[in-house]
């Protein structure tokens, strides 16, 4: 199945985790990563005081089940220091799970497509440069959608050490 997840943090070096957490879903079994972003810097949301976020998207095809893929997310967060202390507050790892092929849920474990995906520039950036044809369902294109909420406030975090997406050169 294939699958879209973003990937956010801006706690301690926040590129060396970001780097990590996709080696890790590299080097799983059960996953195969098809496309890795370039790593965005952006400002929060959500009204907590806290310092920018680095953030990313990756694709992918696997076997798992949804929520199996959720919880291979959440460990892979756990393992960096995740803590889940204040909504929408500062984070070691944050991995959502934007899109799985066509999956349209309202499981409160796991609702998809991810219910503010399509309003979130940090997401849609980086997913539309990891695949301009992509779409969420029953929201619509993510290149329309982008064009909707704009780019304001993301933009390539040139400075951090990324061997992903446009600088670097794609390594999913």
């Amino acid at each position: 199945m294939p699958f879209v997840l973003s990937l956010g943090s801006n706690v301690g070096n926040s590129a060396a985790v970001l780097r990590d957490a996709v080696d890790w879903l590299v080097e799983s079994d059960d996953v195969e990563i098809t496309g890795v972003s370039s790593l965005y810097r952006t400002a929060p949301v959500g009204g907590v005081e806290q310092p920018d976020y680095l953030n990313a998207v990756v694709a992918g095809r696997t076997e798992l089940s949804a929520s199996d893929l959720l919880a291979l997310c959440q460990r892979i967060e756990q393992a960096h220091g995740r803590t889940r202390d204040v909504r929408w507050g500062p984070r070691t790892l944050d991995l959502d799970v934007l899109r799985f092929g066509d999956v349209v849920s309202d499981d409160p474990r796991l609702t998809l497509p991810h219910p503010r995906a399509h309003e979130r520039a940090f997401v849609l950036v980086p997913w539309f440069e990891v695949d301009a044809d992509a779409s969420v369902p029953g929201r619509g294109r993510v290149a329309d959608l982008l064009g909707a909420v704009g780019t304001d406030g993301v933009r390539l975090a040139g400075d951090a050490d990324w061997p992903f997406g446009r600088p670097g050169g794609d390594r999913g």
